[in-house]
């Protein structure tokens, strides 16, 4: 028990952990209000040259890499592709000199994730890899890095790692967009302030932890769950479905909300609950209009007698009433939302898979470090 510091299982401790990791990541990078990346070897001058960024990385690393797409391209105003490292070398990918590829690996040892910087790196392009551990082969082969200060990760179902590098994500959108000029020293310090505030609300949204565990107690018995989510939202649905199959064995999938309407929505009845993405943030005018197209996906499955367990921010009126349960996080500017939109899914699937009486930290079939393709 003692490396766990009294928690039941390294999975729960390292969810607890996310606010520190965070401030380990967020404050050695801001000085006065700007972002240093001293590590990422990229100058003012190589960022204004940038043509495009490719993202590629495997399981919960590319789930942070599609959040980061949509952090690059709004504050960056830079073109984004996020590949899987397992397919990147598969589609002969067209990319060379002046473009950047972003590498993604917790353990900076993933297989698939080196060899894809490695043919990227043939191809002529620049690579900054993003890895947790100092040193790692990925970190050692880039031409830059940033690292993520989380602390070492024990369970398999990554969870503190996942939110630092969406973190990092944001810091490195913030250098692009400064570099380049598409943010003034207002706007830029607006942003850094808001990242700033984050590891607190994460704090304010592990309190959440209680209800979770009261979820899990109504639907444990349940194999199949949905989970849904809009833009920069829809990569946290990825995530919370994936961390309910690594941990709990329950199948879940997925799916920007409104694919619904394109095949899944002939599954939704009273026997597949969904989980839907429904926070959004008052003052960006694109995240109050896919929130009200969100209240309306909710009310038709509600008549297709749907169970909807939603995350919502504090303040909201309007999800409570149609949802079937609610679960708040604390309001945040849209890019910073999928940092706290994981923290509740993660309990969720710590707390199912507790519920089913597996082995949490070590789920069957899977390893920490996958170092073979």
């Amino acid at each position: 028990m003692s490396d766990k510091a009294g928690f039941p299982h390294h999975m729960l401790k390292e969810i607890f952990e996310q606010p520190q990791a965070l401030r380990d990541t967020i404050l050695p990078r801001i000085t006065l209000n700007t972002i240093t990346l001293e590590d990422a070897h990229l100058t003012s001058d190589q960022a204004r040259a940038l043509r495009r960024i490719n993202i590629v990385a495997s399981g919960t690393s590319r789930h942070a890499g599609m959040a980061g797409q949509y952090m690059i391209q709004d504050l960056a105003h830079l073109p984004v592709d996020v590949d899987y490292a397992s397919e990147f070398e598969n589609r002969n990918p067209l990319i060379g000199t002046g473009e950047l590829t972003i590498v993604i690996t917790q353990s900076g040892e993933t297989a698939d994730t080196t060899a894809a910087q490695r043919e990227a790196k043939a191809k002529g392009s620049r690579t900054i890899a993003i890895s947790n551990v100092q040193g790692s082969t990925i970190a050692r082969e880039a031409d830059g890095v940033v690292y993520t200060f989380a602390g070492k990760e024990v369970s398999i179902a990554s969870t503190k790692a996942f939110t630092a590098q969406m973190a990092v994500l944001y810091l490195l959108a913030l250098y692009l967009a400064d570099a380049r000029g598409t943010l003034n020293k207002e706007q830029a310090g607006t942003h850094i302030r808001e990242l700033l505030e984050l590891p607190d609300k994460i704090t304010a949204t592990l309190e959440c932890a209680s209800q979770c565990e009261r979820l899990a107690d109504s639907y444990h018995q349940v194999d199949d769950f949905l989970f849904l989510g809009r833009a920069i939202h829809y990569p946290v649905a990825m995530d919370g479905a994936l961390k309910l199959k690594e941990v709990s064995y329950v199948h879940a999938e997925g799916y920007p909300t409104g694919e619904t309407k394109h095949g899944p929505n002939a599954l939704i009845d009273e026997t597949l609950p969904v989980v839907m993405l429904a926070a959004r943030d008052p003052n960006d005018a694109g995240s109050m209009m896919r929130y009200q197209k969100t209240l309306a996906n909710i009310r038709a499955f509600k008549e297709q007698s749907g169970r909807v367990i939603a995350i919502a921010c504090e303040g909201d009126n309007e999800v409570p009433r149609i949802a079937d349960q609610t679960i708040f996080i604390p309001q945040a500017p849209e890019l910073l939302l999928p940092i706290l939109e994981i923290v509740p899914l993660q309990l969720f699937a710590y707390y199912m898979a507790v519920r089913r009486g597996l082995d949490v930290d070590h789920p069957r079939n899977l390893v920490k470090s996958v170092t073979r393709e």
